[in-house]
């Protein structure tokens, strides 16, 4: 299994160079864009099997001993979000091939070579073992999202990606500086000796260390207050890079903060954590309400449903931990499928601000039902996956004490409920809005619902295997707070 764990990361590389070079030829370009994600995420699938059979799955690129090298590990944690990950790169592939026929679609000739630079970064995010490949991972993601935000070229995609990169790239500096102050105080930047060496730092320093990386991995994950680049630089572009980066890009910084913060032990900061993960559900889902277009409202409830991921990660708790992994795999096919459902609006409508749409259930039930199920699976309603997991995350906080932080997601349960009611009220209801556009063509209308059907799937089967799922991720949340099976994997 050595060579899955580098091969998840090196073939979406390989085939983006081969791509780029048929990017004229659309039916060549789709076949092997699709082709390759179908094989990584099958890759992904057999890898997962195998780590939870066969346990942790390490790849020391070279030989290379861990303190001198790059290692790759796949445990249980790293190898469920893969595949969850590769997953919705590839629903949202196959929505672009339809998305592409239709007046609002992205040019294929970028989007589908960057589209698998990027799921290399992703891959490559999830498996590193050490600081410094991960700081290169984030880059290699960065320099992709920038492409995909801005390659149409128009004024406010320049503008609000020149947002997303300057503040992106000053998070990256502090990751910078970050790896060189924890090479200085351990002499390691690989994570499974710094879970050894930071602990037996002064407490001054441990904390210093824990707060900086919060800001760098907190600004990646959107947290209150670092999220300001987030609501105006998803709306701006084509549907199917606002999905993939609010169904993953976020949740891959959330990802690195659970892996990271339970590794070192900084369960000192968790009462700071559950103030952070307050702060960004209200504050997220405020700006939700304030809205009154669907893209937008659906990006600041990116934000907002990050502070429950936060949430958990503040109990420090092995149910807390596993609740924020289960939100964190619910929540990706779930963003993903919302903005999917926003884009066929888009397309139908030509516009996905409220005041200029409505009767969209009589005139496409299909779009209603694929936007209904996936937004009362956000707002946590049953039996819908983000009531499991919301309920995995409240039972996780009463079980702690942390009383006030259970009322505040309560509160912005409610709250986001009441935004996709706001949604439904003026995209679906009222008087039947003519087409501002011209209408695409069936096939493409087909292809997109199909992608957004399976996604919502994806979502529904998230609940259905609950009872998998949910022993699956107390066992990544024991294993990530005992620290030991990760440290003992890498080091042997």
């Amino acid at each position: 299994m050595t060579a899955v764990v580098g091969l998840v990361v090196v073939l979406p590389l390989l085939a983006a160079a081969v791509v780029l070079a048929f990017r004229h030829r659309s039916g060549v370009r789709d076949v092997l864009t699709l082709s390759t994600m179908a094989a990584t995420t099958g890759l992904a699938a057999a890898l997962l099997v195998a780590v939870d059979h066969d346990g942790t799955v390490v790849l020391r690129v070279g030989g290379w001993a861990p303190e001198l090298g790059i290692v790759l590990v796949a445990d249980l944690f790293a190898a469920l979000i893969l595949l969850v990950a590769f997953a919705t790169i590839l629903v949202v592939e196959l929505f672009a091939i339809g998305q592409r026929r239709t007046p609002a679609g992205a040019d294929p000739a970028v989007v589908s070579p960057i589209l698998l630079v990027l799921a290399g970064g992703v891959g490559l995010s999830i498996l590193t073992g050490d600081l410094f490949t991960l700081f290169v991972a984030f880059e290699l993601i960065l320099v992709a999202s920038y492409v995909l935000l801005t390659h149409q070229g128009r004024e406010a995609q320049i503008r609000s990606g020149m947002t997303y990169v300057v503040i992106n790239l000053f998070a990256s500096t502090l990751f910078l500086f970050g790896v060189a102050i924890v090479y200085s105080a351990t002499g390691t930047v690989n994570m499974a000796l710094l879970a050894e060496r930071i602990p037996e730092l002064p407490a001054a320093t441990q904390v210093g260390i824990g707060l900086w990386f919060l800001v760098v991995f907190g600004t990646k994950a959107a947290i209150f207050p670092l999220f300001s680049w987030l609501p105006d630089s998803y709306p701006t572009a084509p549907t199917t890079i606002t999905a993939v980066f609010a169904g993953l890009l976020t949740k891959i910084g959330v990802y690195v903060l659970i892996r990271f913060f339970t590794l070192m032990e900084f369960d000192e900061l968790g009462p700071l954590l559950l103030v952070i993960a307050g702060l960004t559900m209200v504050i997220g889902v405020a700006g939700a309400l304030a809205q009154d277009d669907v893209k937008r409202i659906l990006s600041f409830h990116v934000v907002s449903q990050i502070g429950y991921m936060i949430m958990g990660l503040g109990i420090f708790t092995v149910a807390g931990v596993a609740g924020a992994v289960l939100f964190l795999v619910h929540q990706i096919p779930v963003k993903t499928v919302m903005f999917l459902a926003g884009g066929l609006i888009e397309d139908d409508q030509g516009t996905s601000a409220l005041n200029k749409v409505g009767g969209l259930a009589t005139s496409r039930p299909v779009i209603a039902v694929l936007f209904a199920l996936p937004a009362l699976s956000l707002a946590g309603l049953p039996p819908f996956s983000g009531f499991v997991a919301k309920l995995a995350l409240v039972d996780a906080g009463v079980a702690a004490g942390d009383y006030v932080i259970v009322v505040v997601s309560l509160v912005a349960s409610i709250l986001t409920l009441l935004s996709m009611t706001k949604i439904w009220i003026g995209a679906f209801w009222g008087e039947v809005t003519p087409a501002a556009v011209p209408a695409s063509s069936r096939r493409s209308v087909g292809i997109m619902q199909t992608a957004a059907t399976i996604a919502v799937l994806g979502t529904i089967a998230v609940a259905v295997l609950a009872g998998v799922l949910w022993p699956m991720c107390e066992e990544i949340a024991a294993d990530l707070l005992a620290r030991a099976p990760y440290v003992t994997a890498v080091l042997g």
